[in-house]
C-alpha cells in the first residue's frame, strides 16, 4: 500500500434494504489507514455486521462506494479477497469436517506465507483439530474461526465481533495475535460492543448509532477526556474553595475531611492542590471510559 494512502475508506457509504425506506448504514466517510487498529463501536442493531458485509461485498451499497487497499470492494472484490482475513459474526463452518480438513481447505484458497503457522496458532488456542467441526462447542469453532482469519497473515484484517464465545484465556491470546499483527503492519478493522478490549487493543475508535457514524476519537483522546472520579480523605479540613476553583472539576460530595471529586482532562491541577495538603487516603473509581461510550450510544452530546 501506498504511504498516505487509506487501507480502507468508505464514501457516502450506505444501504437501504428493499422494501424499507429506513437505512441500516447511512452516509458513512472513514479512513483507516495502513497499520491502524480501528474498533467499530455501537449496541447491536447499529449497523456494524452491515458496514462489513459491505466491505466484503456479500452485499451491494444502496449509494456511495468503498475501497480496501486503493481497490473498489465492488468491482475488485475477488482480487481485493487474496489477501484479506475475514471473520464473519455468526460462525458456520462445514460441521462434517474436522478443524484440520476445513483449514486445509481454507489455506488451499489463500496459501499462509509460513509453513507450520496454522499449527503455531491452533496450539496457543489450545483446540483440537482431529475433532468433527459440528461436534465442537461454539468457543472451540469459534477458534476454528479466528485461526482460518489470520492463517494467510494478510495485510487486511476484517473482523465481525471476533471475541464472541471466547473464555477470558483466548481472549488474551487472541489480544496477543492482534498486537503480533500490527507489528507486521496488517490493518484491522473490527466491530465490537466490548469496552475493554477496545480499550486493549485499538488506536481508534468509531462510534456508529443507528446507522450513521456520531463520533471517532483515538483511544488516548478518549481518555484524556473521560470523566474521572478521586475520593479523598484529608487529615484536616477539606481545602473546599480551592477545589472548587479547579477546570473541570466538580466536587460531586463532601464532608469535613472528605471529598468526592470528578475531573475532566489534565489532572495537574488537582493533584497540585494534594500536595499542599495532608491527605490521608486517595481512590481512583474505575468508572469513566464506561461512562463516556454509554453517552456515545444513549445518544448524549460528544
Amino acid at each position: 500500500m501506498t504511504d498516505g494512502v487509506p487501507a480502507i475508506a468508505t464514501f457516502g457509504l450506505g444501504k437501504r434494504y428493499a422494501g424499507s425506506d429506513k437505512y441500516a448504514v447511512k452516509n458513512l466517510n472513514l479512513n483507516i489507514m495502513p497499520g491502524e487498529v480501528y474498533g467499530f463501536l455501537g449496541p447491536n442493531g447499529a449497523g456494524k455486521s452491515t458496514t462489513i458485509r459491505l466491505l466484503m461485498n456479500f452485499i451491494q451499497p444502496t449509494e456511495g462506494h468503498a475501497i480496501i487497499k486503493n481497490q473498489n470492494v465492488v468491482t475488485d472484490s475477488v482480487e481485493i479477497k487474496r489477501d484479506i482475513g475475514y471473520l464473519a459474526g455468526e460462525v458456520t463452518i462445514y460441521p462434517k469436517m474436522t478443524g484440520r480438513q476445513f483449514l486445509d481447505y481454507m489455506q488451499a484458497l489463500q496459501p499462509p506465507k509460513r509453513k507450520g503457522f496454522v499449527h503455531e496458532l491452533a496450539k496457543t488456542f489450545q483446540v483440537d483439530l482431529s475433532q468433527k467441526i459440528g461436534a465442537l462447542s461454539k468457543g472451540n469453532r469459534q477458534k476454528i474461526a479466528v485461526l482460518q482469519a489470520f492463517a494467510a497473515e494478510p495485510e487486511v484484517l476484517i473482523l465481525d465481533e471476533p471475541t464472541a464465545s471466547l473464555d477470558p484465556l483466548m481472549q488474551e491470546a487472541f489480544f496477543e495475535l492482534i498486537h503480533l499483527s500490527r507489528i507486521r503492519g496488517a490493518t484491522i478493522f473490527f466491530s465490537s460492543h466490548n469496552l475493554a478490549e477496545v480499550q486493549k487493543i485499538c488506536d481508534r475508535v468509531g462510534f456508529i448509532r443507528n446507522g450513521k457514524l456520531i463520533a471517532q476519537q483515538s483511544i488516548a483522546d478518549l481518555s484524556t477526556q473521560a470523566t474521572q472520579t478521586y475520593s479523598v480523605s484529608f487529615a484536616e479540613m477539606v481545602p473546599l474553595v480551592d477545589l472548587r476553583r479547579i477546570p473541570k472539576a466538580k466536587v460531586i460530595a463532601h464532608s469535613s475531611h472528605h471529598a468526592v471529586i470528578q475531573m475532566r482532562g489534565d489532572l495537574r491541577p488537582l493533584f497540585m492542590i494534594l500536595t499542599r495538603h495532608k491527605v490521608t487516603s486517595l481512590e481512583r473509581r474505575e468508572d469513566s471510559l464506561e461512562e463516556e461510550f454509554l453517552r456515545f450510544y444513549k445518544g448524549g452530546k460528544p
